[in-house]
C-alpha cells in the first residue's frame, strides 16, 4: 500500500468531522463507499478526536477502542463509561496516534468472526469464506487461534454457487463491496481479505448486526491455509473445493490434530511457547 495507515485498522471508519487530524492522503471517498458495509466506529489521529469519538459512541452502548498495529485480537479495550474513556486515553503515546490512528466502535457481544476474501497468485484465483475461531494465550488471554475456510477455484460466482447460508451471503456481499471500493478508490491496491465480524447482541436494544471488521493486506493467521489450498488446486484431478484449516496452540500442553502439518513449534521471543500448523481436507457437500 502507498500509504503506512492503509494496510491498518484505520481504513475501516471515517474521521469524527471534516476538520479532524488526518494523513495527508485520507481516503474520504472510499470512507463514504463502505460506510454501510462497516460497523458503527470512528478513526482517530489524536487524543482530542478519539475522546469526541468515544464520547459520542457511548451514547449508544459499550465502545471497543484498538490499536490498529495489534493483531491476535491484542491490543484492545472494552471501555463503559466517560471515565474509562479518559483513563485509556491518558495512557496512550499521543505521537503513536497521530503517526498511525487509533480504531473506536460499537462493541459486539456473542460475536463469530466470518473470514472472506480472495488470493490470486499468476493466473490462480481462489475465493473463500469460512470463520475463526479463538483459543487462550499462554497469559490466558483470548486470542486469535486459527481459521476454518472453504475454499473454491475460481471467482466469488463460483464460490456463491455452493449451498451456502443467508448469513454467509451476506458476509459475502458486504466483503465485495469493500473490496470493490478498495480497488476503485485506493492508489497501490491489489487485494483484500476482508474480516466480518456478526453479533447476535450489540447494546441494550439486542440489535443483530454483520459488518466489515477489518481489511486484512498482509501474511495473516489464515495464510497458510490460503496457501496449501492454492497448492491442492495445482494437482492432477484437482478438487474444485476444499476445506482449509490454519490452527494455534499455545502453551506445551496440548497438542495439535493427528493429520496437521507443523509449520512452527517452539518458543517465539513475544510470545512464548506455541505451535502453528495447517489441515487441508475434503469439502462435505451434504
Amino acid at each position: 500500500m502507498p500509504e503506512p495507515f492503509m494496510a491498518t485498522k484505520s481504513i475501516t471508519h471515517p474521521l469524527v468531522s471534516p476538520e479532524s487530524s488526518a494523513p495527508l492522503a485520507w481516503p474520504e471517498e472510499f470512507c463514504r463507499r463502505v460506510h454501510d458495509v462497516v460497523l458503527t466506529g470512528y478513526s482517530a489521529f489524536s487524543l482530542e478526536d478519539a475522546q469526541v469519538a468515544g464520547l459520542r459512541l457511548l451514547e449508544f452502548g459499550p465502545v471497543r477502542m484498538k490499536s490498529v498495529r495489534a493483531t491476535a485480537g491484542r491490543g484492545q479495550a472494552l471501555i463503559t463509561s466517560a471515565d474509562e474513556l479518559t483513563e485509556m486515553l491518558n495512557k496512550l503515546d499521543a505521537d503513536e496516534v497521530e503517526r498511525h490512528g487509533l480504531v473506536l466502535e460499537e462493541h459486539l457481544a456473542d460475536i463469530t468472526t466470518h473470514s472472506v476474501g480472495q488470493v490470486q497468485v499468476s493466473d490462480s484465483l481462489i475465493s473463500y469464506y469460512g470463520t475463526q475461531h479463538l483459543t487462550t494465550d499462554n497469559q490466558g488471554a483470548v486470542v486469535y487461534g486459527g481459521t476454518d475456510l472453504v475454499v473454491v477455484e475460481g471467482s466469488w460466482e463460483a464460490l456463491l454457487a455452493l449451498e451456502l447460508s443467508d448469513e454467509v451471503r451476506n458476509a459475502i456481499a458486504k466483503a465485495r463491496v469493500f473490496d470493490t471500493a478498495a480497488i476503485e478508490c485506493l492508489p497501490g491496491f491489489f487485494r483484500l481479505t476482508p474480516q466480518l465480524r456478526r453479533s447476535m447482541r450489540v447494546d441494550a436494544s439486542g440489535a443483530r448486526r454483520i459488518g466489515v471488521l477489518e481489511q486484512s493486506w498482509r501474511i495473516g493467521g489464515a495464510s497458510s491455509a490460503e496457501v496449501v489450498a492454492l497448492e491442492a488446486f495445482q494437482t492432477k484431478s484437482a478438487p474444485k473445493v476444499v476445506h482449509a484449516s490454519s490452527i494455534e496452540i499455545y502453551g506445551t500442553q496440548r497438542h495439535p490434530p493427528q493429520d496437521a502439518t507443523i509449520l512452527f513449534s517452539g518458543v517465539d521471543a513475544d510470545v512464548g511457547a506455541i505451535t502453528k500448523c495447517v489441515m487441508l481436507g475434503c469439502y462435505d457437500y451434504k
